[in-house]
């Protein structure tokens, strides 16, 4: 390790770690709709879809705290001054993106909602670098990612029956708001992060944005009606996966590059695409020559974008 040198900062940590997010994250995609399912929630019925959202970010919430308090071996508690920001966070990390997404997910297909779920890595690297000043916009970056957004549109050539036709705005059109609140929450959080621990931001904001989506779906006349105990036991999963995913990827962000990390994304389709045609059954089969084509230019576009040495001097 270099002198200096954060074990998150290192290749191994940050592409293990961050490929794990993204693969917990993918998981969501078809989770969610099977959901939908067992909970007896509508395609239209965007009230339950909002209180199963809120549900489901609550106890992720109370999960990282409960974890976190549990090995600190204390009760984790936010300062005083750090309630803005986690404001901040919930609105655009659980309450706008989710909000969106949720609605936008009933109305598309899990394949091609994991594609278009990508465009969220341009979005964060364009905030990082020319809104807010993060980072610099290297020629390593910008070939990084038209590479590897060039695997995600393979991906997407790839099997055009699996992807569902036309664009609906409560559908995709929600979906790509959704990826605009990530990719703001992403930078905000690495602001905040040197101020307050990405952990904390992770649970508490989870737990007041979860219980905003829970009042408001309920309010509006959300219901869920499972139809089994795997009902629940699948709700639990759904919030271990932001629990485990959001509090990594917020410790990632911490101490490295908002693009650094971001790319990985890229490699969020590639995963979406395989479980949703394994669990959603969306398609009889994935052209594997085309996906291992993509998944190439995936990980050359990741390796152009960690090329740079001197990330610790950029935070």
């Amino acid at each position: 390790m270099k002198k200096g040198e954060h074990v998150l900062q290192r290749n191994y940590a940050v592409i293990g770690l961050a490929l794990l997010c993204c693969l917990l994250w993918s998981s969501a995609f078809p989770g969610i709709k099977t959901g939908y399912v067992l909970f007896q929630i509508a395609e239209n019925d965007a009230a339950s879809q909002i209180f199963f959202a809120g549900i489901r970010f609550t106890l992720a919430g109370v999960l990282v705290v409960a974890i976190y308090s549990i090995a600190s071996r204390r009760l984790i508690m936010p300062r005083k001054a750090s309630w803005g920001m986690i404001g901040i966070v919930a609105s655009l990390q659980t309450v706008l993106q989710y909000f969106f997404f949720y609605i936008g997910l009933a109305h598309t297909t899990g394949v091609k909602a994991s594609i278009i779920e990508s465009s969220s890595v341009f979005i964060a690297i364009l905030f990082a670098a020319l809104l807010f000043h993060q980072e610099t916009m290297t020629k390593e970056k910008t070939l990084g990612c038209v590479i590897g957004f060039a695997g995600v549109v393979l991906v997407n050539l790839s099997d055009t029956s699996q992807l569902g036709g036309g664009f609906a705005f409560n559908g995709e059109g929600f979906l790509l708001i959704a990826c605009v609140a990530y990719a703001l929450s992403s930078v905000f959080i690495k602001i905040f992060s040197q101020k307050e621990s990405p952990v904390v931001i992770s649970g508490y904001q989870f737990i007041l944005g979860g219980l905003v989506m829970t009042v408001a779906g309920l309010v509006m006349g959300g219901r869920m009606m499972p139809v089994n105990g795997q009902a629940f036991l699948l709700l639990f999963y759904l919030a271990m996966v932001s629990a485990v995913a959001y509090s990594v990827w917020g410790l990632l962000l911490k101490y490295n590059p908002v693009s650094r990390i971001s790319i990985f994304t890229f490699s969020s389709p590639l995963f979406g695409v395989a479980l949703s045609v394994i669990f959603l059954k969306e398609g009889t089969s994935v052209p594997w020559g085309q996906s291992l084509a993509a998944m190439m230019l995936v990980s050359l576009g990741i390796y152009l974008v960690n090329k740079e040495k001197q990330y610790h001097n950029n935070i």
